[in-house]
């Protein structure tokens, strides 16, 4: 427990803005990241459609029952739970098992060898990495020509996967344990959206890949796909928990960050390093001062800033020290017209907010500058 004067004032991501397109386990991923000062938006990209009712997996569930594989391969933990769990509704859950245990069951990675052993099964094998590539090795180099070969979906496409071992000479049977399908209420995703577009986000986060295809998807239909883009190219960072789940964005030359675990945990220890280094940090009028997605941290404490105030100040910082017209931040403003005076009004705010009114100068009849340290004049003097 610290002491009270030992706690920090703010957390790494106070003042960022991260959008969260999660629908599975997205009440866990928010918390982390408010634990952590950031201000989240939640839109659920995709729903998860209940396994009991999917005609699908039962269907496949029967098939498999009758006429068994020679491997089943495990891809998650919550998906092979949800298998059984639907199975005993649907009155087939011992048989299942009982077929399970008369095959070759491959796991991949620690979760899901936990959730085989749970049912009192146990894994033939399972990979350290979590990695379908690994699985899909150990597949191929056994041979798998003639071979049946059940493999359980976790929601979305496996790339290649199914496509090599079907190339190999194998019988796949898909086993589609849950189905992602689009939101019921679009709102949260068309707002996240705007969001982007107007750089109200510092970063979003992916957790499946069906997810960072949906929100692609809906901002084709609205007609701002190109502008998406640019913000997700530009400005926005892309966390992806894993390599699976970068491949849309990545395919559209989206750079994206992963933690080297695929878990919530290490996504948010990453971002808590990525967006404070993207953060501007600048020595102004004998003071230090840290520019954030919607705060500022001067000398080490968080000062909140007004929209209009973040776009002024981006504006100052992007040439610091140098005059600033005042035409050009009202052209920096969004919404402000063509009164200079809105300007005037803002900088009032701004300077208000930071809570060190000598950071901006004003330059009569000229407009304004970032009072940066003279030490720091060099440094930035053609930036």
């Amino acid at each position: 427990m610290y002491d009270e004067q030992q706690r920090p004032e703010h957390g790494p991501l106070s003042g960022f803005t991260v959008g969260v397109t999660a629908a599975r386990r997205a009440d866990e991923l928010i918390a982390l990241l408010q634990r952590r000062g950031a201000t989240v938006v939640h839109a659920p990209a995709l729903r998860i459609v209940p396994l009991a009712d999917d005609g699908e997996l039962l269907n496949a569930t029967k098939e498999l029952i009758d006429n068994a594989p020679d491997v089943v391969v495990a891809t998650t933990a919550i998906g092979f739970r949800g298998w059984v769990e639907a199975a005993d509704g649907w009155g087939l859950g011992e048989e299942l098992l009982a077929r399970l245990r008369s095959v070759e069951l491959l796991a991949r990675g620690p979760k899901v060898k936990g959730a085989v052993r749970a049912q009192g099964l146990t894994e033939e094998w399972s990979p350290s990495s979590e990695s379908m590539a690994e699985v899909l090795d150990r597949l191929l180099e056994e041979g798998v020509d003639g071979r049946r070969i059940a493999v359980q979906l976790h929601g979305e496409p496996l790339p290649g996967f199914v496509e090599s071992l079907r190339a190999a000479g194998a019988e796949v049977v898909l086993v589609p344990v849950y189905r992602w399908m689009p939101p019921e209420d679009i709102g949260p995703v068309d707002r996240l959206l705007d969001a982007a577009l107007t750089r109200g986000l510092d970063a979003l986060t992916f957790t499946s890949a069906p997810a960072a295809a949906s929100l692609l998807s809906r901002a084709e239909e609205r007609g701002v796909h190109e502008e998406f883009l640019a913000a997700l190219r530009h400005d926005l960072l892309s966390a992806c928990v894993g390599p699976v789940t970068a491949l849309p964005l990545q395919a559209l030359g989206i750079d994206t960050v992963q933690p080297e675990r695929f878990r919530l945990g290490p996504l948010v220890q990453l971002l808590c390093k990525e967006l404070p280094g993207r953060a501007r940090a600048l020595p102004v009028a004998g003071h230090q001062v840290e520019i954030r997605g919607h705060a500022v941290l001067v000398d080490g404490t968080l000062r909140p800033v007004p929209p209009a105030g973040m776009s002024l100040l981006r504006a100052l910082a992007r040439r610091p020290g140098w005059v600033v017209a005042r035409a050009e931040l009202l052209r920096a403003l969004p919404g402000s017209g063509r009164d200079e005076h809105a300007v005037e009004t803002a900088m009032a705010r701004l300077r208000t907010a930071l809570g060190a009114p000598r950071l901006i100068q004003t330059v009569v009849k000229r407009g304004y500058r970032l009072a940066l340290d003279p030490a720091a004049d060099a440094k930035y003097a053609d930036a």
